[in-house]
């Protein structure tokens, strides 16, 4: 399909020819990439493009209220998945809805009893498992696709990241697009479009962009970010101690700096300590962003 914009016949990169998955993250971002695809068919998708959601079980509350609004307001069907342990020839993932998805990290914390180590930034097993691979598994055994293009919400001024995407995971069976970056639509054009909508993710919009997103105290977040998180909660960082600890005194690792999901900085119990006697933070890191786990 092609659009006419001033006398020029441009491609829609929201015509998206099946069979493909809408990766839907909870996000405004991807909120939007998914509004932009239902408008280009007509408001209907095709019987070959699915929307996924995969639920780790620490997405924010007002995450998952978002999804469920999305699906009813748009009238869209949209799948929500999990993680599970591997048992015996049983599937890896569990289909759930709004009313039984896991609220307590569950997926999250199987996900680590089954590796016995914690994600990190060089093991983003939490992003490859909990997500890519659960939303690979469902496709391949419930829709039967053997090669789909997925479609990931990523804008134009994430270059970096979109760069990266035909590299990211195994497999050529997935061809990776972003079409809002293919459509050259950015932050602005996010925070425009649910300026405008009557209803919206209900977590704070600063320009386009939520500190709160995805995983709550997602280990990728700035470490100043996390800590003003947890101040603002401090129960956010009960799952997250009680993983490291557990690993901590699993007796795998030696070093106490390897069971934390971050060596370079506090740990969430120290993180936690520090919130509640209201100490202050210095300057650790920047927040990394090129991860699967999009907005």
């Amino acid at each position: 399909m092609y659009v006419v914009t001033r006398g020029c016949k441009m491609k829609d990169h929201f015509k998206i020819e099946g069979p493909a998955a809408i990766s839907f993250s909870g996000g405004r971002t991807s909120g939007y990439m998914l509004w932009r695809i239902l408008q280009a068919h007509g408001g209907t998708l095709p019987d070959d493009v699915k929307v996924i959601f995969a639920n780790t079980g620490k997405e924010m509350p007002e995450t998952l209220d978002f999804v469920r609004d999305c699906g009813t307001h748009w009238n869209v069907p949209i799948t929500w998945v999990e993680y599970r342990a591997k048992t015996g020839e049983g599937k890896q993932y569990a289909i759930v809805d709004y009313e039984t998805a896991s609220r307590d990290g569950e997926p999250f914390a199987a996900l680590i009893d089954d590796r016995k180590y914690l994600p990190n930034p060089v093991a983003r097993i939490c992003t490859v498992e909990l997500k890519v691979r659960v939303m690979h598994r469902y496709i391949k055994s419930m829709l039967g696709f053997e090669e789909w293009t997925s479609c990931i919400g990523m804008r134009a001024d994430e270059q970096r990241r979109v760069a990266k995407l035909s590299n990211q995971f195994e497999g050529s069976h997935e061809t990776r697009i972003a079409p809002l970056a293919m459509a050259g639509l950015t932050v602005a054009d996010v925070s425009e479009f649910w300026g405008s909508q009557t209803f919206d993710l209900k977590l704070p919009n600063m320009n386009g962009r939520t500190m709160h997103g995805n995983c709550d105290l997602c280990f990728l977040k700035g470490a100043n970010q996390i800590y003003s998180l947890i101040k603002e909660e401090p129960r956010r960082a009960i799952w997250w101690m009680n993983q490291e600890k557990k690993i901590a005194e699993s007796g795998v690792f030696e070093k106490a700096t390897m069971a934390s999901f971050r060596a370079d900085r506090p740990s969430y119990k120290a993180m936690y300590e520090m919130a509640l006697s209201q100490g202050e933070m210095f300057d650790y890191d920047e927040p990394l962003q090129d991860c699967a786990c999009t907005d």
